[in-house]
C-alpha cells in the first residue's frame, strides 16, 4: 500500500512527522512526501521515504497560481496512485484534498492552526472558509490540534460532526526530548526567558520585547532570548532590522534558528510563547516534555498546554504589561517552586501529549477506512 503525505516544506515532515512516518512504514505503507524542495529535503531519504517536489506559493493568493498548484496535484496523484493522502497546511489540505477527491482517494486531513487568515477578518478569511468547506466535503477524517478551532469549523458548516477528530498537537517524543534538571546560576545571573517560534508579530514577539523591557527594571539581570527562522515569507513576519535594533538596545539575545532546540531549552529557566492563536504550539510541548516551566497566552490552543499555577502562568492576548507581571511572578519563585513547576510541565507532556496519541489517532483513522462499506481505493 502506498501513502501520499504533502506539506508546505520539506522542512516540517521532517521535524513534525518523522514519527508518523516510521509508524506507517512498518504497518507496510510505502511512504511518499509531495513537498516544496528546500535546504531539508534530501533528509526525507533518511526517513525511508521519496520526495516528490512540488513548487508551492505558499503565502500567495492568485487564484492562477493556485489553480496550477492544483493540476500538479491531479498529476503527481494520479501518477502515484496512493491508496491515502494525507494531508496538513493550508495548501495541501485543500488543493491536495480537491485533487485526490477528484481521483476517488481517500484523504485524512489536519488543521494544525488557523494562521493569520482567520485572526484578521476580511475577504482572504471568507475564501478560505468557502475553500475548507469544498476541500473537506469529502475527507474521512480532520484532525485538529484543539477543541476551539474543531468547533469553529463544526458550528460554521465546513465539515461534518462525523469527520472532525481531536489530536494533543503533533505529540512530542518524551523519549527524546527528556526532563532536565534547573540550571544552577551563579549569584548575580538573573532568569533566562526564552521564545522559540518564527519570528512573526502574530506569535506575540513584540509584546515579548516589550515586556522585557518593564521586567529588566526589577530583575536588571534578567536574560531574554528569540530562537527561531528570521525572513520568513509571511506578511507578518518581524523584519530582520528590527530584531538587529533590539539587540543593539541590549533587550534581545537573538539565537537564530537551529534543527535542535533542546540544548537550548536545556540553558533557559522559563519558554515563553505570547502568541495570538495556536493549533497546540509545539515549542511549548518541547519544553514541557524537558521539564520547563512556561509562560503563554490565554487563548487557543496555548491554555491546552499550560494550566495557569501548576506548570506556569497564563497571560492575556497583545498585553506585553501582563505577560510582564506573568514573569516577574517566575522569577520571584523560589528555587523549589521552579522545580516543582518543571516537573508538573513533563507530566503534564507524559499524561496528554506524548506523540504516541497523535499515531494511535491517525492508524485508527485509517483502520475504519480499510474497513469501511466504501473504502475508496484501499483494498
Amino acid at each position: 500500500m502506498k501513502v501520499v503525505i504533502s506539506i508546505n516544506t520539506s522542512w516540517n515532515i521532517i521535524n513534525f512527522r518523522a514519527g508518523l512516518i516510521g509508524a506507517l512504514q512498518k504497518q507496510g505503507f510505502d511512504v511518499v512526501a509531495v513537498a516544496p524542495t528546500d535546504p531539508y529535503s534530501p533528509g526525507l531519504a533518511h526517513l525511508g521515504c521519496r520526495h516528490v517536489p512540488l513548487p508551492m506559493d505558499n503565502m500567495g493568493t492568485s487564484p492562477v497560481r493556485d489553480l496550477a498548484l492544483f493540476a500538479r496535484y491531479l498529476s503527481v496523484l494520479r501518477k502515484e496512485k496512493p491508496d491515502l493522502y494525507l494531508g496538513w497546511t493550508i495548501k495541501p489540505n485543500i488543493y491536495g484534498s480537491l485533487a485526490a477527491h477528484v481521483l476517488g482517494i481517500p484523504a485524512i486531513n489536519n488543521v494544525s492552526g488557523l494562521g493569520t487568515a482567520f485572526l484578521h477578518q476580511g475577504w482572504l478569511t471568507r475564501l478560505v472558509r468557502m475553500l475548507y468547506r469544498l476541500a473537506f466535503s469529502r475527507s474521512r477524517t480532520v484532525f485538529f490540534q484543539n477543541t476551539d478551532d474543531c468547533r469553529l469549523f463544526v458550528e460554521t458548516g465546513l465539515i461534518r460532526q462525523e469527520q472532525a477528530g481531536i489530536l494533543p498537537g503533533s505529540g512530542v517524543n518524551v523519549s527524546s526530548f527528556v526532563q532536565q534538571q534547573p540550571v544552577q546560576r551563579d549569584e548575580g545571573q538573573g532568569p533566562v526567558f526564552l521564545l522559540v517560534a518564527r519570528l512573526l508579530w502574530d506569535k506575540g514577539i513584540g509584546e515579548f520585547v516589550e515586556a522585557a523591557r518593564c521586567v529588566r527594571q526589577l530583575v536588571p539581570n534578567a536574560r531574554f532570548q528569540l530562537l527561531g527562522f528570521l525572513d520568513v515569507e509571511n506578511r507578518t513576519a518581524v523584519p530582520r532590522t528590527t530584531v538587529e535594533e533590539w539587540q543593539r538596545e541590549g533587550i534581545i539575545e537573538y539565537l537564530g534558528h537551529t534543527d535542535d532546540v533542546r540544548p537550548f531549552i536545556a540553558e533557559s529557566d522559563c519558554v515563553v510563547l505570547p502568541s495570538y492563536r495556536e493549533g497546540a504550539p509545539r515549542s511549548l510541548l518541547e519544553a514541557a516534555a524537558m521539564g520547563r516551566p512556561l509562560i503563554t497566552t490565554d487563548t487557543t490552543g496555548c491554555r491546552d498546554v499550560v494550566e495557569h499555577g501548576f506548570n506556569g502562568w497564563l497571560c492575556q492576548v497583545k498585553d506585553a504589561g501582563d505577560l510582564a507581571e506573568q514573569m516577574l511572578a517566575f522569577a520571584r519563585l523560589p528555587p523549589e517552586g521552579k522545580h516543582r513547576m518543571g516537573q508538573n510541565s513533563r507530566l503534564l507532556a507524559e499524561r496528554k501529549f506524548d506523540e504516541s496519541f497523535v499515531i494511535k489517532s491517525y492508524t485508527d483513522a485509517i483502520q475504519q477506512i480499510k474497513s469501511s462499506a466504501n473504502p475508496g481505493i484501499i483494498n
